[in-house]
């Protein structure tokens, strides 16, 4: 692994947790919030200029489910980064003297909607490099070799995982915050602060499962399709001479 790439993951993966400690505003207080927000939105600006080569790629890629899907991922992370960007700006306390009165409530309501898809798309991200993730792990940890019992027990916990990650999206009222419903339930940071990174940690992990199972599946049903059709082709005739 070259030093620029493993710089590049180090980076990728403090925006990540950027992210998921800028979720926790009545914890953090606004100044931490808004300076947590500004250093992601500078490493994700560093993403971008380290991955300009895909965006250049981009006419040519191959017109395949799961290249299709994540460019449409790639899309909505953007749409979603662009509205989080722009609502931080209007309703930044540290701007509030520079820009006009622009951020009401519709606009914080709008920042946290776009806050929680960012969570959801990234966790897709990760998803569809799930496998390149778990090699680098392994090359991390040593483990060249396969082990079966090793294999059960990362689904086993990946299952467990998923599971839970259902219920923290209850808890969280999950659904409630990505359709912009009001709510008056927020987590009670005074008493657990955990509580909330494991959850949202649970829901992370439910979305990255389930995006890489659900891309295994289609290609398992691509590859039956393709096999059903070469099967029902006829066989050329022989003509003898």
């Amino acid at each position: 692994m070259s030093r620029v790439f493993a710089l590049r993951l180090w980076l990728d993966g403090l925006a990540a947790v950027l992210l998921v400690f800028g979720l926790s505003y009545w914890w953090l207080g606004n100044v931490t919030h808004e300076i947590a927000g500004t250093a992601m939105f500078v490493l994700l600006i560093a993403h971008n200029l380290f991955n300009h080569r895909w965006y250049g790629n981009l006419p040519r890629t191959r017109r395949e489910p799961r290249n299709l899907f994540n460019v449409l991922v790639t899309g909505g992370l953007l749409v979603a980064m662009l509205a989080l960007l722009v609502t931080s700006v209007l309703i930044s306390n540290a701007l509030a003297s520079v820009l006009p009165p622009w951020g009401g409530f519709i606009v914080r309501q709008i920042h946290t909607v776009a806050a929680y898809w960012v969570l959801v798309i990234v966790a897709v991200h990760l998803g569809l490099r799930w496998p390149m993730l778990m090699g680098l792990a392994r090359i991390g940890f040593g483990t060249h070799r396969a082990s079966v019992v090793r294999t059960w027990v990362l689904r086993a916990t990946t299952a467990a995982i998923a599971t839970y990650g259902v219920w923290s999206c209850l808890v969280l009222g999950l659904g409630m915050k990505l359709t912009m419903q009001m709510s008056l339930d927020w987590w009670n940071f005074e008493e657990s602060v955990a509580g909330f990174f494991v959850h949202i940690g649970a829901i992370a992990g439910l979305v990255m499962s389930g995006t890489y199972y659900a891309m295994k599946l289609i290609e398992v049903a691509r590859r039956g399709r393709r096999r059903g059709h070469d099967t029902a082709r006829p066989m050329p005739e022989i003509v003898s001479p």
